[in-house]
C-alpha cells in the first residue's frame, strides 16, 4: 500500500508538472492552531514561496484542519496521507530519530534562529539526518526557543523542590532529565496542556515562552526556571513524501530547495523569536515569576544532562557517527556559555 500510494502520487505529480497541464497542488497537513506564530510566519509563508519560485508549477494548501493526531504526522507524510507534514521528532515513541537528540539537550541555544541553523547544519550535515527520515524528502529541520520549567505549586531551587511534581513533558531527552531529577513526567502533546493543568492533573509544564500564550495555560501558571541556552530543547522536521517530491520536475525541486533548509531555518527561528519576545511581555505582566536556577541546582544539571549526552554519544557510535564532537560544533555555532 505505501509503494502504491508513492508511485501514484509521483505519477499524478508528473502529469501535472508536464506543460500544458494543471499545476501541481500539494497538501500540507498542519496541527498547530492556524493562528500559531509558527503557521502565520513561517509555514504559510514558506508554502506561497514554493508557488512563487515554481512560478506556479507547483502551489501547496495548507489545511485548516490536520489530517491526523500530532504524533502521526511523519508518518502521514511516509504513507503519503499527506504530502507534506511537520512535526516533533520526540512524539515518535521509537528509535529511528536518535541523532536528532542533539538538538534535544540543554544548554543548547537562547537564539531560536542560531540554534535552528544550526540544527540543520549540524543534523543535516554530519549526522546525515536524511538516513533516519526514511519515505520523506527533508525540507525542513529546527527548534524552538529555549525551554524553560513552570509550575504552579512552588519556586523550583533544588531537586528536593521539584521531586514528585507532575510535569508535562514533549517526550524525548527532557523527559529523563526531569525524571531523573526527581519529577514525575507526563508525555502529552501541546494542545492537551490547557485542560489537564486548569483540572490539576498536572502541576507544571516544560514549555516555550510562545506556548504559555499559544495555549492558553499563562493564568494556571506561577513560576518559570530557566537556564543559560535552554533547560531543554525540542527537534522539528518538516518533510515531503518521497513520491510526491520526485514527481517534482529537477528544476522545481532547486528551487524549492532552495527556501528550504537552512533558509526554512532562519525563517522559522525569526519567527519564534518573535512569538518569544512577544509572550515573555504578557507572562511578566501576569504575574508568572522567571528566574534563574540557582547555581548549586544549576550544577545539578549539568552533571544529569552530561550523563544523558554521553550515553547519546555512545550510542550513535555504534553506526559510526561522533555525538561528542557534533554537539561541540552545534554549540560553537549557538556560542552557550554555561
Amino acid at each position: 500500500m505505501k509503494i502504491a500510494l508513492g508511485l501514484l502520487m509521483g505519477t499524478t505529480a508528473l502529469l501535472s508538472a508536464m506543460p500544458g497541464t494543471l499545476a501541481q497542488e500539494l497538501t500540507l497537513s498542519s496541527w498547530l492552531p492556524p493562528r500559531h506564530p509558527i503557521v502565520v510566519n513561517a509555514i504559510i509563508p514558506w508554502s506561497e514561496r514554493v508557488a512563487d519560485v515554481t512560478e506556479g508549477r507547483v502551489t501547496v494548501r495548507v489545511l485548516a484542519k490536520a489530517l491526523g493526531a500530532p504524533p502521526a504526522h511523519f508518518d502521514m507524510a511516509a504513507d503519503g496521507i499527506a504530502d507534506i507534514t511537520y512535526g516533533l521528532h520526540s512524539f515518535t515513541t521509537d528509535d529511528r530519530f536518535e541523532r536528532s537528540r542533539i538538538g534535544q539537550f540543554s544548554f543548547i541555544g537562547d537564539d531560536a534562529r542560531t540554534a535552528s541553523t544550526a540544527f540543520w547544519n549540524v543534523y543535516s550535515g554530519q549526522l546525515d539526518a536524511q538516513s533516519e527520515h526514511e519515505g520523506v524528502h527533508l525540507l525542513g529541520l529546527f527548534v524552538h526557543g529555549p525551554g524553560v520549567l513552570y509550575n504552579n505549586k512552588l519556586k523550583i531551587e533544588s531537586q528536593d523542590d521539584l521531586a514528585g511534581l507532575k510535569i508535562r513533558v514533549p517526550g524525548g531527552y527532557v523527559s529523563e532529565l526531569l525524571g531523573g531529577l526527581g519529577a514525575e513526567t507526563l508525555f502529552m502533546s501541546s494542545d492537551e496542556v490547557y485542560e489537564k493543568l486548569s483540572r490539576g492533573v498536572i502541576d507544571g509544564v516544560a514549555f516555550t515562552y510562545e506556548a504559555l500564550t499559544a495555549f492558553n495555560v499563562i493564568n494556571d501558571l506561577s513560576y518559570g526556571m530557566r537556564v543559560p541556552g535552554g533547560l531543554y530543547n525540542t527537534t522539528w522536521f518538516m518533510v515531503m513524501n518521497e513520491g510526491a517530491w520526485e514527481g517534482i520536475s529537477e528544476a522545481d525541486r532547486a528551487a524549492i530547495d532552495a527556501i528550504s533548509g537552512p533558509a526554512f531555518a532562519e525563517l522559522v527561528g525569526e519567527a519564534w523569536n518573535g512569538a518569544d519576545s512577544n509572550a515573555i511581555a504578557e507572562i511578566l505582566a501576569s504575574g508568572i515569576e522567571i528566574y534563574d536556577a540557582p547555581a548549586d541546582f544549576l550544577a545539578e544539571i549539568k552533571a544529569n544532562a552530561a550523563v544523558f549526552e554521553q550515553e547519546w554519544a555512545d550510542s550513535i557510535a555504534e553506526d559510526g557517527f561522533d555525538g561528542t564532537a557534533a554537539l561541540a560544533a552545534l554549540r560553537a555555532e549557538t556560542r552557550v556559555e554555561f
